[in-house]
């Protein structure tokens, strides 16, 4: 089976007070994106990388692409004004039938372990969501105010969350909906249920300066 991963590195890097887009911001001397590249490009030899970039920002991805990596195996496309239509976007320059992974590019530890285990259950039924159990209390609120959730009944959802393409590529065909927060609740939308896989703690996006501290120690050991 065909293996695409589609890596989605779109954000703007407001949270982190950086004039560039975090994704570019550099970790241990190397830009964010270049750990999620590898990632991928060393889980499978066969993969194929459709990386969405801002448009201002193309070219930048583009060195980073000449600078590490093998260039037959990473296009660049132009992203959107939300998730949805960036991951669309992206979905375009699949060409052939796959399993396609849709990852975040600040999500720059995932493991080779967590890709396979995503790729194997995307083989074997369509869908693979990795997900975590919260380790925090849960509260849900109520009309009257606030009452306790049981939170090993809660999910964190993380990616590369993934999908074969002949589900995934009609899946994105429909309207789009500002519920759409993540490719499984596209894929549910279109009437299909997806299937959980575990997550892995390690796996955090990239959303704060201390984010970028954490993963610094992580890569270390």
């Amino acid at each position: 089976m065909k293996k695409n991963a589609i890596i989605v590195a779109g954000g703007s890097g407001i949270r982190m007070g950086s004039s560039i887009p975090k994704q570019f911001m550099l970790l241990n001397e190397k830009p964010l994106l270049y750990y999620t590249i590898k990632a991928f490009l060393d889980a499978y030899e066969d993969l194929q990388i459709i990386l969405v970039l801002p448009l201002d920002y193309t070219d930048m991805g583009q060195e980073i692409i000449d600078a590490y990596f093998d260039k037959s195996r990473i296009r660049i496309t132009a992203g959107g004004d939300t998730r949805f239509q960036s991951v669309k976007n992206g979905l375009a320059l699949v060409e052939d039938e796959a399993i396609v992974f849709v990852h975040d590019g600040v999500r720059c530890l995932v493991s080779k372990e967590l890709i396979h285990r995503c790729y194997e259950q995307a083989v074997e039924t369509g869908t693979a969501v990795p997900a975590i159990t919260s380790r925090d209390s849960i509260r849900v609120i109520t009309e009257e105010g606030n009452e306790a959730f049981d939170r090993n009944k809660v999910k964190l959802i993380q990616t590369p969350q993934t999908f074969h393409s002949k589900i995934l590529l009609p899946a994105f065909q429909i309207d789009y909906k500002d519920k759409f927060t993540d490719e499984a609740t596209v894929v549910e939308a279109f009437g299909i249920n997806v299937s959980l896989v575990e997550g892995e703690e390690d796996n955090i996006k990239i959303t704060r300066p201390v984010d970028l501290l954490i993963a610094g120690q992580l890569l270390k050991h």
